[in-house]
């Protein structure tokens, strides 16, 4: 018996890539999520029609409210941590966070979107905001316009930043290639702009003097505000992944994040450390003894956002549990909160002369539709692009493969052709 060798050669078949549809898993709390967004906007239409005085409880001797504490002091610092990934990972050389920096560049840039928003809604006349860029001198002297320049370009700066994760999808060569081209002064542009609006923040209440509580008034006030906003990148950074990670089945990276957030403890123990020198070389020290509830507003912060999480993320047994680390890291996040508010709110209320101020619906209304915005378009972008670090899977294989965020690729094996050895006996 013969044996035949087939020689056709089998037609190459080329695989093109898959389109993978757009997609938004509606779930419940998606769909609360939306009915905030949409008293938000309803909120925000009245802000707009009816002017300040009508939508707010804003007044002289209270002329900024819950719109600058959360929208804008707690927004911008809690989006510090794009920046801190940027500088550790790109130019500290610390390669071993890079996994973390995508989900760091999307919080930090809807975070920034949110404050332009935040900003927006703040300004008493807002029809005239098309003047800024077009009013470029404006007034040299004026805080409030260089904020507004630095949080504009930081965030055209974040844009750039997740337009290389766009295009990884949505091919277009041309703007893939401008992205490529000016990555890099962009990149080093967007470390730089922070270290100015950040601190600047801070410089916005050194006007105060005398009406700031000298417990937190301070020449060091910019100082304080640019160390909060980057150590508290780290725990931000950290929170997020392990709140990520609980909606979608995976084990979040926690010895990475424990290194991490180790940057944290160290700095948040130097800022303690100038916090209490600088009452001490103010004269001031005593005030945290005077049983005011300035003191312990003051007190609680440093406990709470300061002292327990650094002392966590400092040993490293404890920075190695998740519970730990997702505690320690939810302190550090209120700590700041209640430190950005001790400064809108608790530092000014013994010289608001008997004046109060509680936010109004509307205000409420515009705040949580912000937030709610924010949690929704980072719900989106992590369904359609691969941006959370995948760690070891707790869900099945089949229910991995419907949410994971990665571009789909269509692989079509080429027929094999059996050597003659192989060929079964005529």
């Amino acid at each position: 018996m013969t044996s035949a060798v087939d020689t056709r050669v089998a037609p190459r078949v080329h695989a093109e890539p898959a389109k993978r549809p757009w997609v938004f898993r509606m779930t419940w709390p998606r769909a609360y999520l939306l009915s905030f967004v949409a008293i938000g906007a309803f909120a925000a239409a009245y802000r707009l029609l009816f002017g300040l005085g009508a939508a707010t409880n804003l007044s002289d001797r209270w002329p900024w409210g819950i719109w600058v504490w959360w929208d804008v002091m707690v927004g911008v610092a809690l989006a510090g941590g794009g920046y801190s990934m940027a500088l550790l990972v790109n130019f500290l050389g610390r390669e071993k966070y890079k996994p973390l920096e995508r989900a760091a560049f999307l919080t930090s840039l809807i975070g920034y979107l949110l404050v332009v928003g935040g900003l927006f809604f703040d300004l008493g006349r807002w029809m005239n905001v098309w003047r800024v860029p077009f009013f470029w001198k404006g007034n040299p002297h004026s805080v409030m316009f260089e904020l507004v320049w630095c949080v504009s370009g930081y965030t055209f700066v974040q844009i750039v930043e997740f337009g290389h994760i766009y295009v990884e999808r949505v091919k277009v060569p041309r703007l893939e290639h401008v992205l490529h081209k000016i990555y890099a002064p962009v990149l080093t542009i967007g470390v730089i702009l922070p270290f100015l609006h950040q601190s600047a923040l801070g410089s916005l209440y050194l006007i105060a003097e005398g009406r700031l509580d000298p417990l937190w008034w301070t020449m060091m006030l910019p100082i304080f505000f640019l160390m909060s906003s980057f150590f508290i990148g780290p725990a931000m950074v950290t929170a997020e992944a392990f709140l990520s990670s609980k909606f979608r089945g995976h084990k979040p990276p926690v010895k990475v994040l424990g290194q991490l957030v180790r940057i944290s403890g160290v700095m948040m123990l130097v800022y303690f450390c100038l916090k209490i020198w600088d009452l001490a070389a103010r004269g001031v020290l005593v005030n945290l003894l005077d049983g005011s509830t300035q003191s312990a507003l003051f007190i609680t912060e440093l406990l709470v956002g300061i002292l327990i999480p650094s002392f966590i993320f400092l040993n490293p047994r404890a920075r190695s549990k998740p519970r730990w680390l997702v505690t320690a890291s939810t302190m550090a996040v209120v700590g700041l909160a209640l430190n950005r508010g001790n400064v809108v709110f608790a530092g000014m209320m013994e010289q608001a002369h008997g004046a109060t101020y509680f936010p109004s619906m509307i205000e409420v209304g515009v705040t949580v539709g912000l937030v709610a915005a924010g949690v929704l378009a980072y719900a989106f972008v992590t369904d359609n692009f691969p941006i959370i670090p995948e760690g070891e899977s707790e869900t099945p294989a089949s229910a991995r493969a419907v949410t994971r965020s990665r571009p789909y690729t269509v692989f079509v094996p080429k027929p094999r052709i059996r050597s003659e050895e192989e060929q079964p006996p005529s």
